[in-house]
């Protein structure tokens, strides 16, 4: 018997949920209403767009009605919104948007793909002309006529989260002046606040103006554009302001219907996408959904679960028993040149859980340092303490990230734990890995605390450390310790730790720390098959810490006799300016260059970048310039404290460290 199958909503669940039914049954009568021009268009592309990444506007669109009609059969009816559903006579009322009138539609079936809205907050001035939301093609197309007129220099992009990092990278590529302001103490609430540190650097030294803790209480028209007043710190003027502050699930139709409701007002459903009533299904992002990490309901709106579930609704109105198996929150990020991604639980999830979870830290190379363009990332993995049961993994870094996060969230997806981490054999050339893999390493090192070889404390132990009753031991360098430590730290270098043993008090708990954590290991091991008892090694290590605990202006790049210092320097701006000054008058003009030194530091793990740079500095003379090349971003935060002992300058370009000397 044919049927009438009414979808109500394209883009990713609708438009997938309606392909997939043509494609099992060639005589059903399919209907697709969407209330605006497109139907299907690639919504995480709106970004890029606006700021000329992408320049062809009709790649946007993946289908348009007319292509979609010819190609599977279904009755397109955009410029037509569904205003009310009757249960009962399993019928729909849709609007004509172009003149208003009514008609009725009766149905056998019936899909709802409404999809979230963006969150407007209830402040004073959010209509402004200028102030934009981003959800659509005409909304892409308003912002960026507006941010292509004369005389638009600045912007304010309200909200951290994906969109909100997106836009600000996408203006800022315009030749705006972009600041961020963010309610919350990080921005991208998926990630956890000690690894957002690093994107939080990477963003102020892009230039990007970011104001965290801060929310926004109205938006002001003046003679010099919009006034954005917030809850911390004088206003911010801009001429175009993107509100980014979340959005919210389109549920008023269902709960109208006397569906039932789930989370944060989404569409609750069951494993197959039916609602409550057996004739409707939901998908996309304005239903509930299942963490498949910790069994909660949630409401998680992304791309690939909302193409999913409608293929799954499809597949179940067809006849074929498939099953949603749950969102695990798999998400990815480019933030300028940073790569930051995220799968499974972070800790307020698992706290909230009542989860008693474990927690790494490593630091690793995308591909083998030895051939050229190795960059480094952080890798934090989250796993249940009992047996080791992967839960959630955070990533951060420059190239490789991608396909790591991949590898972790599939991992996270069959079940497994950090010991089958260790035991993954991946794909290994110079160019493309390492023998040991970035997911293999984070997997020995937290399995090495899981099987009582190593043992940690974290960044956010160390404020509690009693120094009058531990020890707290760096085990870096003479340089690396003079560039910087945690106070109180004494420092005895790895290399003289056994001879050097009968220093260290054995009667008392004994804190050590490296920069990432593998020296730490090596003292650990040292220390404990030595009579020490009680140790314990900082995860992450003396670099990890300085992130997550650095209160640096969050300020963009200041310009200090004609050279970009970078926001994670600002701290000694002023001393660098006296220091620059003073030394003007030392040389002639024509003789304050000798020579050029160049020195390559990247690949290279610690202590390798300090040393290199430690080398070329005592061997240069006055007038000489050290070009240092490293990628490791945070030498781009330890750099200028150890530079300003041997009097030199700084300089900053783009996401390498890279400074004169």
């Amino acid at each position: 018997m044919k049927r009438k199958i009414l979808i109500v909503g394209g883009v990713a669940g609708g438009a997938t949920a309606a392909a997939r039914l043509r494609r099992l049954d060639e005589d059903a009568d399919i209907v697709l209403f969407e209330r605006g021009e497109y139907i299907s268009f690639a919504n995480c592309g709106l970004p890029y767009y606006i700021g000329d990444a992408i320049t062809d506007r009709t790649k946007l669109t993946l289908q348009t009605p007319e292509s979609f009609r010819a190609r599977f059969r279904v009755d397109v009816r955009a410029g037509h919104e569904v205003v009310r559903i009757d249960r009962p006579a399993k019928s729909v009322t849709v609007r004509r948007v172009k003149d208003g009138t009514l008609y009725e539609e009766t149905y056998d079936a019936l899909v709802l793909s409404p999809g979230a809205e963006p969150v407007l907050p209830p402040i004073e001035g959010v209509r402004e002309n200028g102030v934009f939301v981003l959800r659509s093609i005409p909304d892409t197309d308003r912002i960026r006529a507006f941010a292509h007129k004369a005389g638009v220099r600045r912007a304010v992009v309200v909200g951290g989260g994906y969109i909100g990092i997106e836009m600000a990278e996408n203006l800022h590529a315009l030749g705006l002046s972009v600041s961020i302001v963010e309610l919350m103490d990080h921005v991208v609430q998926p990630l956890d606040s000690d690894m957002a540190g690093e994107l939080h650097a990477h963003l102020v030294d892009k230039g990007v103006g970011l104001y965290l803790k801060c929310g926004v209480t109205g938006i002001h028209r003046t003679d010099d554009g919009l006034e954005v007043r917030t809850s911390v710190g004088g206003p911010l003027l801009a001429d175009l302001v993107v509100m980014a502050v979340g959005v919210r699930p389109e549920g008023s139709l269902a709960k109208e219907a006397g569906l039932a409701m789930g989370a944060r007002g989404a569409i609750a459903t069951d494993d197959h996408m039916l609602t409550s009533d057996p004739s409707i299904y939901a998908v996309g992002d304005a239903v509930e959904v299942t963490d498949s990490v910790l069994g909660r309901k949630v409401f998680v709106p992304l791309a690939s679960p909302a193409n999913r579930q409608g293929r799954i609704a499809a597949d179940n109105l067809c006849g074929i028993p498939s099953v949603y198996r749950g969102t695990q929150g798999t998400a990815i990020l480019k933030a300028f040149d940073m790569t930051v991604a995220v799968t499974g639980a972070n800790e307020r999830t698992l706290k909230e859980a009542g989860v008693e979870y474990g927690r790494s830290y490593t630091y690793s190379a995308s591909h083998a340092t030895y051939y050229p363009g190795a960059a480094f990332m952080t890798v934090k993995l989250l796993y249940r303490k009992s047996d080791g049961l992967l839960l959630g993994a955070q990533l951060t870094g420059f190239e490789g990230v991608d396909k790591r996060c991949d590898v972790l969230a599939t991992a996270i997806r069959f079940g497994g734990s950090i010991q089958d981490l260790t035991d993954l054999e991946l794909s290994y050339a110079p160019p493309f890995g390492s023998a040991k893999d970035p997911v293999n390493m984070a997997g020995y090192v937290a399995t090495n605390v899981q099987n009582g070889t190593d043992r940690f404390f974290f960044w956010d132990d160390v404020a509690a450390l009693d120094l009058t009753k531990v020890t707290l031991l760096d085990v870096r360098t003479r340089e690396e310790f003079q560039n910087g430590s945690i106070p109180g730290a004494v420092n005895i270098p790895l290399d003289d730790l056994r001879s050097r043993l009968s220093e260290i008090d054995a009667g008392k708990p004994v804190y050590e720390f490296c920069q990432i954590g593998l020296r730490g290991h090596i003292a650990y091991r040292i220390l404990a098959q030595s009579g020490f008892g009680d140790v314990y090694n900082l995860a992450g290590g003396y670099r990890f810490y300085r992130q997550a605990v650095r209160t640096f202006p969050l300020t963009p790049p200041v310009s200090i006799h004609g050279k970009e210092v970078p926001a994670v320097a600002a701290l000694q701006a002023e001393a660098i300016s006296n220091e620059l000054s003073e030394r003007s008058g030392e040389l002639p003009p024509a003789m304050r260059v000798a020579r050029r030194i160049a020195v390559d530091a990247c690949g290279l793990q610690c202590p390798g970048p300090i040393l290199k740079l430690s080398e070329a500095v005592k061997a240069a003379g006055i007038g000489d310039i050290v070009d240092l090349t490293a990628n490791d971003p945070a030498f781009a935060w330890s750099a200028p404290t150890f530079m300003s002992s041997f009097k030199v300058s700084v300089q900053h370009r783009g996401s390498v460290a890279q400074r004169s000397a």
